[in-house]
């Protein structure tokens, strides 16, 4: 039996980053981060074993004043820093890169056509509601940009008036482009001359994932995806690889390896040279799928 870790698995670069910001923070005293600074209950247990405090909305309002306080790569609203501001607290910004440069897309194009009083415009993102990331973008247009998840939803949009469309970082490339043809198909029907603004800001490091992911789970004959329970990258990067491979198997810790013992040895009676492979989200820690190695090794 041998047993493979997906190279190409693991934190993205904007997490990566936002981890070695708490560790070398930590270094200098106490340190609270505002939500989880990573979908991964066991990485974040891990950081707050070295002293980082997870706090919400409402602990930042009552923090002591100087409390040092770290945003991570989801990125936040205005109102975030204008709270921060206020209770005059020390920011240490570990929004990625490329979720800053979309929210000053947003931003820019929200600023520019805000009063366009004859024709209101409609800022729409591609994205998950409520998901840390697309709270940041929404707040870039004063809560007034609508979230689309899906094409069941385009009925929120008024095909007479302009429309800008930007995408949540994460989203999948197949299901932005979809929704644009669904977007120009709406405004032909209706007879609009309105012609959608599109922004593709899809960050291709994530979105090139699933044809990796998919590549691995072909070429092993059971997968553990390690992901964690609040991630909905590692939901959908679950089900890319169960496409695949319905011998894909979700676990969020390798205690969770021993359920799944039976499965094994039915499939090593069949397969004395049974592959086995072990890939993960972006919220995923390297650590976390050694340690299901480590597990499955043992048997």
């Amino acid at each position: 039996m041998s047993i493979a870790i997906d190279n190409n698995s693991g934190f993205c670069f904007g997490v990566t980053r936002a981890i070695k910001a708490a560790e070398s923070e930590l270094a200098n005293g106490p340190l609270c981060c505002l939500g989880d600074i990573v979908h991964n209950g066991q990485e974040v247990e891990r950081l707050e074993k070295l002293g980082l405090q997870t706090i919400d909305y409402d602990d930042l309002r009552t923090l002591p004043s100087h409390s040092r306080v770290l945003l991570r790569a989801h990125g936040e609203p205005p109102s975030t820093y204008w709270i921060a501001q206020q209770r005059n607290l020390d920011i240490i910004d570990a929004t990625c890169p490329v979720v800053r440069k979309l929210q000053e897309r947003i931003r820019a194009c929200y600023e520019q056509h805000k009063n366009d009083e004859a024709m209101p415009p409609q800022i729409v993102i591609y994205g998950k509601p409520g998901h840390a990331e697309v709270i940041g973008l929404q707040g870039q247009t004063n809560n007034t940009a609508i979230v689309i998840e899906s094409i069941d939803q385009l009925d929120r949009l008024d095909f007479t008036r302009p429309i800008y469309l930007f995408s949540q970082t994460t989203k999948s490339v197949e299901g932005f482009h979809s929704l644009v043809e669904a977007i120009q198909s709406k405004i032909k029907n209706q007879k609009s001359e309105i012609i959608p603004e599109v922004h593709d800001t899809i960050c291709r490091s994530v979105a090139n994932r699933v044809k990796e992911l998919q590549d691995f789970a072909r070429a092993n004959d059971i997968v553990f995806f390690v992901g964690g329970t609040k991630s909905s990258n590692a939901r959908v990067l679950y089900k890319n690889c169960v496409e695949v491979n319905p011998n894909t198997i979700f676990i969020s810790s390798p205690d969770e390896v021993e359920n799944h013992k039976s499965k094994i040895i039915n499939h090593k009676s069949t397969n004395p040279d049974l592959k086995i492979g072990i890939c993960g989200a972006t919220s995923t820690p390297l650590w976390l799928m050694e340690a299901v190695s480590e597990r499955l090794s043992a048997f």
